[in-house]
């Protein structure tokens, strides 16, 4: 979609704002005192607290998982104030721990080579100036996002639930810079890459490919803006891929080099990193030693209750759930609630619709008993049909979590 086409533009920086350098300030990696505070991320089986942190440049509190890569989750609580997630507030997470501290836009190029006619190079001054650029909300979330709460647990980053984040995205389509250096006849793929690298000689740059048909979408973006200003660094500066309704591990950042492929792509991070199995929803049973499997794709329908914790006392009577949903690869048809386990189910009021790929606020009035506890789940249904399963699913990647979620409440007065 162009630009016109939305009812909500972002704001239009001007060139000069958004060519200008980036840089850490003091270095990405937290120094002494990072520590503020702890975050309960209620994790089963393993500790569930973790630092909060202010010491990462351009970032507020924020919880901290990893120093190094940055990863980074955003407070879920954040999500309860706004469907648009803040800049400062945006989780971050990288793959290996070799990243620019600061990037001169001057010198940096966008390179497009490969199965091409013409191998071209882009200023970011190019970008913003010789092309049309589009607009819309969509969620990034990480393909491990909640990998924490899996059951049996699993290895890799314990994120709770806030690995995600969703945004207004600014940029030009990369149909178009694909058309500008001409594809030539039997493309299959389009790998990218970014300025991170790997941290020794034998590990795999992090790389990423899309089926040409799928990059030359009209869709898929090369962002220079993030909710109206530029990316912030540890967030992709000065470009990253969107890849709108697919989990993030495709939306490359500080985005530099793009490369056609006669062949599908057959690098680590595709053919053996990053693969479900080809079920739905990515589910087996814990123990299952044989599968298909393939590399994640699109996301699937998730809502999460945002205005009331685990384990949160609340009063008798009436009470307010609010909370977030998204429809994945399109978008959100409709929420439901439940308090009696999924027997029955209640729809809650949307809110604005920000388009397909964005979050969407979700409020229902539920009753609560005078004593006792009260399990509150949510269920999203996408615009496809897909709905949330009841039972959670589960695969060893701990990827694609997609089951109904459930908030337990203490009712009474204290």
């Amino acid at each position: 979609m162009i630009a016109d086409e939305i009812p909500h533009q972002m704001p239009r920086l001007s060139r000069r704002a958004l060519l200008r350098s980036a840089a850490m300030g003091g270095g990405m990696i937290a120094v002494p005192g990072w520590a503020q505070a702890v975050a309960d991320l209620g994790l089963p089986g393993k500790p569930p607290t973790r630092p909060m942190t202010t010491a990462f440049p351009g970032k507020g509190p924020m919880i901290l998982q990893r120093v190094r890569p940055p990863l980074l989750e955003t407070p879920i609580e954040v999500f309860d104030k706004d469907v648009i997630t803040p800049n400062d507030r945006f989780y971050v997470r990288w793959h290996w721990g070799s990243i620019p501290e600061s990037v001169d836009v001057d010198s940096f190029r966008l390179t497009i080579g490969g199965h091409v006619e013409r191998p071209v190079a882009f200023t970011l001054d190019q970008l913003i100036r010789e092309f049309e650029p589009i607009d819309y909300v969509a969620v990034n979330q990480c393909s491990g996002n909640s990998r924490g709460l899996f059951q049996p647990n699993v290895s890799g980053a314990e994120w709770a639930h806030g690995a995600m984040g969703n945004a207004r995205w600014r940029g030009v389509r990369l149909r178009d810079l694909l058309d500008r250096a001409g594809i030539k006849a039997g493309a299959v793929d389009v790998r990218f890459g970014g300025l991170d690298d790997a941290m020794t000689p034998e590990a795999p740059k992090f790389l990423k490919s899309l089926a040409l048909d799928h990059a030359r979408d009209g869709e898929v973006m090369v962002a220079y803006q993030m909710n109206g200003e530029q990316l912030p660094l540890l967030n992709g500066f000065p470009l990253r891929l969107v890849v709108p309704g697919w989990y993030s591990t495709y939306w490359i950042k500080m985005l530099n080099q793009i490369e056609v492929l006669d062949r599908k792509d057959d690098n680590f991070w595709m053919a053996k990193a990053y693969r479900v199995p080809s079920t739905p929803f990515g589910h087996i049973a814990p123990g299952t030693k044989e599968y298909p499997s393939e590399p994640i794709s699109r996301m699937v329908p998730r809502s999460l209750v945002t205005n009331l914790r685990e384990g949160q006392r609340v009063k008798p009577g009436s009470l307010t759930v609010a909370g977030i949903a998204m429809g994945g690869d399109c978008g959100v048809a409709r929420v439901d609630v439940s308090t009696d386990g999924g027997t029955s189910w209640q729809a809650a009021t949307l809110g604005k619709d920000e388009g397909p790929y964005s979050f969407r606020r979700f409020e229902a009035r539920i009753t609560a008993p005078a004593s006792g506890t009260l399990a509150v789940s949510t269920r999203c249904t996408n615009t496809k049909g897909l709905a949330q399963p009841l039972e959670m699913n589960w695969n060893p990647g701990g990827y694609m979590r997609a089951g109904v979620e459930t908030v337990h409440l203490i009712a009474g007065d204290a």
